[in-house]
């Protein structure tokens, strides 16, 4: 479900009267008020209260009807909305809060060092009843306003809505009724009842062998400790911001909930790690076997029919840490928390639920470099049952939308401030600047960590930033290597053999080619519906997938464009990734063959059809490229043909120079359809150039784009790639009778549904059989 806003409205202060003048004489004309003249003269406040009534009435409406569309919709704008208002930052007096003791529970003598902290909405399950025989753990459960009244287990503390309520805490005002965030509430409880490491899980997970120090490293000093160096992520890419931990444990081709879309193809595994004193570890991420972590996305493609999932890692894989600059999804499923990272524990409140715990841990991880520490991923320590019962993609957007971009700014963020709570405090404020979350989990932190220091916890000291001086070169003796195995996925449908090894090859291949091009798609169809299935087929390939639309959609991550001057959305791109190598359009009526596009030259132009070396001869054997003779055309071919010679006009000698030598005469209009181009690096100067010099002028991409290209460059010099694309003015009424695997591209191939999404998929495993993968 997603998180609901109960924040209420504060009435405003009613306009001050003087009573003196007034009072008495409306006072005995009232008196003698008929009915109608009483109704005329509080007609005003008649209409102000319906209006009222109205609103509360839609408000209920809408909200006892989240599953629907109307209500999805509200919420979307709710979320662009929050990404314009500055945040008002928090004033607290960290030397003078109120001490908060237990005063409300049974439970105020009680102490215990190790805590297992639950959220239950159902009566006791299995796995509840298994964690609370875990033997020197104790196990607190939250309840939520769908918890029965009557939930109880045996040596297990449960906390109800009205128990919490009156623990004190300032977090409870600002906690969603019915979600699992309430956990908050608990891990303050634990907190002021002595905890020193909490493990935070679900109910739907039993530990491997009930034993959490067997797999966790519960004690890191004294004399339970594991005195171990640790493997570690290289460090060596400082661009590289986040992992997937899951190819380290054996299942390259399953990715986390968190791990950004545009990361899912990277499968390859590490060249080399390095080596870690072990110690700091304070946040400890478990691999679940059954129903690993993942996303809906995940869940719903890889699925056969009503099957559980069983997906099981290496169980003999080291522990893993992440460096300082690199990160990795961290849940609330299967994660334990020492007391030095108690404050990384807060659950945001103005995001959607199954977002919640990814931002908290990305949050967190950022924080935890201020004091030195480090997140290490577990191999296997819980299996988790699938239920079968999947959750709305709806419910992640603000994973798909923002995680990636989160990731980079965590990683440039820097503060200035002395205390940790400080910089704490700072971060969730740039991070509602940011619009990562709203201003209400600004406030939410301030009480966080306010109810920390009132129930006894001491902040942790900082330490110098590692990123901020300059790491050492990593010498040959201090690369560590470890070949992850690979395990079969029977799930994904495929039995993973011999063959698969090479397909995989293949696929490090392309992304390798194409890792740093930027791929630009704008959809003409329905985005809800193919925007996240164009990601997820091209972005194992490309650098990131940029999805135009003549509709913006926020949560999708789609921007606003115009097919007709798609032109002109070019150079804001272009800017944005400065170290891209170049850049591929592409319209989505066009079906684009990756793995025929490795002989291509990327230092060269390409576009469709452009293959001849005489514009003469291109124009009787091109489909996509015409040469239309203005005599007897209608005023739209003339306009254009006229603002093609305003703008050749003011060209530089450079481009005007190519533009005259390749185009021969002013009496035809050169058009090309634009299908699919490419524009390397060293041309996007040139380009952003032409785009200024056309400025407001009504000039057609289909009459832009040709002319820029035969000025940037002779078309001799143009790469032939695209020459044997398969090309056809209309559609047959069987697309799978023009679709070749050998072609770099096919056109037109219209996709518009998930059902013809899929069919396209299994047309284009000819050529790349992984595919099949997400289908």
């Amino acid at each position: 479900m997603l998180v609901q806003d109960r924040n209420n409205g504060v009435p405003k202060s009613p306009k001050q009267t003087n009573p003196t003048s007034k009072t008495s004489s409306r006072t005995s004309r009232t008196k003698n008020l008929e009915f109608p003249q009483w109704i005329l003269d509080n007609l005003y406040k008649i209409i102000t209260i319906f209006l009222l009534i109205s609103t509360i009435v839609v408000f209920f409406y809408l909200h006892n009807s989240s599953n629907s569309t109307n209500t999805t919709t509200l919420f979307c704008l709710q979320s662009t909305q929050t990404h314009v208002i500055r945040p008002e930052f928090p004033r607290i007096n960290w030397n003078n809060v109120p001490v908060i003791t237990d005063m409300g529970t049974r439970y105020a003598n009680f102490r215990s060092e190790k805590w297992i902290v639950v959220s239950v909405s159902d009566y006791p399950s299995n796995s509840i009843r298994k964690l609370g025989r875990i033997k020197g753990w104790q196990v607190l459960a939250i309840g939520n306003s769908r918890t029965p009244k009557d939930w109880n287990v045996k040596g297990i503390i449960y906390l109800s809505l009205d128990m919490q309520a009156k623990l004190g805490f300032r977090v409870v005002d600002y906690l969603p009724y019915d979600s699992y965030v309430r956990k908050t509430v608990g891990y303050l409880f634990a907190i002021q009842h002595g905890a020193k490491k909490i493990f935070d899980v679900d109910d739907r997970g039993d530990v491997i062998d009930d034993d959490i120090g067997r797999h966790f490293d519960a004690e890191l000093i004294g004399e339970g400790a594991r005195q171990e160096v640790i493997l570690q992520y290289s460090h060596e890419n400082p661009n590289r911001t986040v992992v997937n931990p899951y190819i380290h444990f054996g299942q390259r081709s399953v990715w986390p909930r968190g791990l950004p879309l545009e990361n899912v193809g990277e499968i390859g595994h590490e060249e080399f790690y390095t080596e870690i004193f072990g110690g700091k570890q304070y946040i400890q991420q478990g691999i679940s076997n059954g129903l690993p972590d993942v996303d809906s996305v995940f869940y719903f493609t890889r699925k056969s029919g009503l099957e559980a999932f069983d997906i099981r890692f290496d169980e003999h894989a080291p522990k893993v840490a992440l460096p300082q600059g690199m990160m990795v999804p961290v849940n609330s499923f299967n994660t334990i928390f020492h007391s030095s990272a108690f404050w990384g524990l807060m659950l945001p409140v103005s995001v959607s639920t199954m977002a919640s715990d990814v931002l908290r841990g990305y949050w967190a991880q950022r924080l935890l470099w201020e004091i030195g520490g480090y997140v290490v991923v577990y191999p296997p320590t819980v299996h988790r049952y699938d239920r079968i019962e999947g959750y709305p993609f709806s419910e992640e957007k603000d994973l798909h939308v923002n995680v990636g971009r989160l990731t980079k700014f965590l990683v440039a963020w820097r503060s200035g401030k002395h205390r940790l709570f400080e910089k704490i405090l700072e971060l969730s404020y740039v991070m509602a600047e940011e619009g990562f979350w709203t201003e209400k989990d600004v406030k939410f932190t301030a009480a966080w960590l306010q109810d920390l220091l009132a129930v006894g916890y001491m902040q942790p000291r900082l330490m110098s930033l590692e990123l901020d001086r300059q790491r050492a070169s990593i010498g040959h003796g201090d690369r560590k290597e470890f070949v992850p195995q690979k395990l079969p996925s029977v799930h994904l449908g495929v039995e993973e053999i011999g063959k698969v090894n090479y397909e995989i090859a293949n696929l490090i291949k392309w992304r390798k080619n194409f890792g740093n091009v930027v791929l630009i798609i704008f959809c003409s169809g329905p985005v809800e519906r193919t925007a996240l299935e164009w990601r997820l087929l091209y972005g194992r390939i490309f650098k990131t997938v940029i999805i135009l639309s003549n509709q913006k959609n926020v949560d999708l991550a789609v921007e606003k464009g115009n097919l007709d001057y798609i032109y002109r959305d070019a150079p804001k791109i272009f800017d944005r990734y400065t170290s891209a190598e170049g850049f591929l359009f592409l319209q989505d009526d066009t079906i684009l063959n990756y793995w025929n596009l490795l002989q291509a030259d990327k230092s060269k132009l390409w576009i469709a059809n452009k293959a001849s070396t005489n514009m003469k001869s291109l124009f009787l054997v091109s489909k996509s490229w015409h040469a239309i003779p203005l005599a007897n055309q209608s005023d739209w071919f003339v306009k254009q043909a006229d603002a093609v010679k305003k703008v050749v006009a003011t060209m530089p000698v450079h481009l005007q120079v190519n533009y005259k030598e390749t185009t021969k005469g002013d009496d035809t209009l050169t058009i090309c359809n634009s299908e699919i181009f490419y524009v390397p690096r060293r041309f996007v100067s040139d380009f952003v150039d032409l785009v200024n010099l056309v400025g407001k002028l009504d000039m057609h991409h289909k009459v832009a784009v040709p002319m820029f290209f035969t000025a940037m460059d002779s078309p001799q010099n143009f790469d032939s790639v695209l020459n044997s694309m398969v090309y056809k003015n209309k559609p047959p009424g069987n697309l799978t009778t023009i679709y070749s695997a050998e072609a770099p591209a096919i056109h037109p191939w219209k996709v518009s549904s998930e059902q013809e999404f899929i069919k396209l998929i299994r047309v284009m495993a000819a050529g790349d059989p992984l595919l099949m993968e997400l289908v």
